[in-house]
């Protein structure tokens, strides 16, 4: 397992459109998943430690940040070939098992982490109304071990995104399980 950390979040960027396959049969874009107060992207797997850790948090923040306006979406990169727990199938099973209350979509050709520019798993980016960067960084100060009453980096950063349409300036990268690129022949 290598541990990686993304780079700052590059304010203003535009989201780049997709349209990929979600556990659920139906396809996802851009235009079908943004909240009235702008989107929250995730580049998350089924067997990375890290996001496995951080499960029921991400559960948590996503379905209360419904409530401020904000959408999310989970996109699933890895080379499912060469690592089976992250297949489509077990993707609905832990789809189903977590009651992600988003979208978990697959990135087969993983143009889409190339195009955003996703490193790890988890990496999360926060989009205001208007689809411009505003938030790339952790979820929480506690990493991978839950720890009680610390700041909600990600929740707090997105409901101030909903509220002023503008990230916090101070993120501190998130850290997780590098993509699994395919390797090209």
């Amino acid at each position: 397992m290598v541990s990686l950390q993304p780079p700052v979040c590059d304010f203003g960027r535009k989201a780049h459109e997709f349209n990929l396959l979600g556990v659920d049969g139906k396809r996802y874009t851009l235009g079908n998943t943004c909240g009235k107060n702008g989107l929250l992207v995730m580049f998350i797997c089924n067997h990375c430690p890290y996001v496995k850790s951080i499960r029921d948090r991400i559960v948590r923040d996503t379905h209360e940040l419904l409530q401020h306006g904000i959408n999310s979406i989970a996109i699933m990169s890895n080379d499912s070939a060469e690592y089976a727990e992250d297949s489509l199938e077990n993707m609905q099973k832990v789809s189903q098992q977590y009651a992600y209350p988003f979208p978990y979509v697959w990135d087969e050709t993983q143009q889409v982490a190339k195009d955003y520019g996703a490193v790890c798993t988890p990496d999360f980016f926060g989009f205001n109304a208007h689809l411009e960067l505003q938030y790339r960084g952790r979820l929480d100060a506690s990493r991978k071990e839950a720890v009680p009453h610390v700041p909600r980096d990600l929740f707090n950063a997105m409901v101030q995104v909903a509220q002023t349409g503008k990230g916090p300036l101070e993120q501190i990268p998130s850290m997780g399980c590098s993509i699994k690129w395919k390797i090209e022949v």
